[in-house]
């Protein structure tokens, strides 16, 4: 198994590197009032990249927060008794659909 998980690794490094070789034309990026970006496509790439992720981690923060909250309240209301603890079951306001 640690075999095949190196594999999957070296595969996935080797395939990001082939990636960032086959990006490194010149890019630019044009802003606002006559400013000009110029770097590497790959790093244009990495910049949205790591921006797309900070954006999907921000959107999921009030949720992370609430849940915690929740699970603090259940925890103080059971007192140091564990086996009590039950998650709320958050019913999804529209029914599950099927297919796509």
């Amino acid at each position: 198994m640690r075999l095949l998980a190196r594999l999957v690794r070296a595969a996935l490094f080797f395939l990001l590197f082939a990636f960032a070789l086959n990006n490194q034309h010149e890019a630019s990026i044009r802003w606002f009032f006559g400013h000009e970006w110029r770097t590497n496509m790959v790093f244009v790439v990495l910049a949205a990249f790591a921006l797309g992720c900070v954006f999907g981690i921000s959107a999921m923060l009030p949720s992370w927060w609430r849940h915690r909250a929740v699970a603090r309240r259940q925890r103080e209301d059971a007192g140091s008794d564990t086996s009590q603890l039950v998650m709320p079951t958050l019913t999804p306001e529209h029914p599950p659909r099927d297919g796509l």
